[in-house]
């Protein structure tokens, strides 16, 4: 019985530890739009920040962290294909430049 009791304070502390985590994720956030960076920059360290957090709630509030080698295999097709969509509109631009 103490060795699951145990196991508990273990899962409870990882909870805590990243529940921590996003919330110096979030302040940081905050402290970069103080920063007043170029906007090329400012939108790189955002998306950063957020793909870093992004991750902590996939992998242990989702349990992703665990999970066999199909979901993540899943998991990286919708990425490919969430990044594909997201090219898509800068192939159509490309298509209306006009050459001299």
């Amino acid at each position: 019985m103490g060795d699951h009791s145990a196991d508990i304070d273990k899962h409870i502390r990882i909870y805590v530890v990243v529940f921590v985590s996003l919330m110096a994720l979030t302040l940081i956030t905050v402290a970069i739009s103080y920063l007043h960076l170029p906007l090329p920059y400012a939108v790189a360290v955002a998306l950063a920040v957020a793909c870093t957090k992004g991750s902590l709630v996939a992998c242990y509030f989702m349990h992703l962290i665990s999970e066999k080698r199909l979901i993540f295999m899943v998991l990286a097709l919708t990425a490919v294909l969430f990044l594909a969509l997201m090219m898509l509109p800068i192939f159509t631009v490309a298509d209306r430049v006009q050459v001299p």
